[in-house]
């Protein structure tokens, strides 16, 4: 997902607030981010992950091609750590996998019957 699709996802289950709106407030997120990162903060969106700032130490490498000593500065760069709970909610099994993945909350499972509003069984 890029960041104009996030815009537009937003938007969509958003629909009291305009899509112009809508860019303001994502942008103005990862402003802040960028900002509190800049400043050396670290972010934790509690069941997501958290970001932070790490630093990479100057070192000497080689250039791939010519295979000759090349200094490489010091630098800060970002770095994400995936949350326990996004990892419990991406780590469900591809469909045809085979393998047995807990269900979502409230869905029916293996061989249950599926039932309407009413709680009558429904057949196809």
């Amino acid at each position: 997902m890029t960041k104009s699709g996030l815009i537009e996802e937003v938007a969509k289950r958003t629909p009291h607030i305009s899509k112009k709106d809508t860019e303001v407030v994502v942008n103005t997120i990862f402003d802040a981010m960028i900002e509190s990162l800049r400043g050396g903060d670290r972010i934790e969106i509690r069941g997501f992950g958290s970001f932070q700032v790490k630093i990479r130490e100057a070192r000497d490498g080689r250039n791939p091609k010519t295979g000759e000593p090349v200094h490489i500065s010091a630098k800060r760069t970002p770095f994400f750590k995936v949350g326990k709970e996004l990892k419990e909610m991406v780590d469900v099994a591809a469909p045809g996998s085979g393998s047995t993945a807990p269900s979502a909350p409230g869905s029916a499972g293996p061989g249950a019957a599926a039932v309407d509003a009413s709680g009558d069984s429904v057949t196809d």
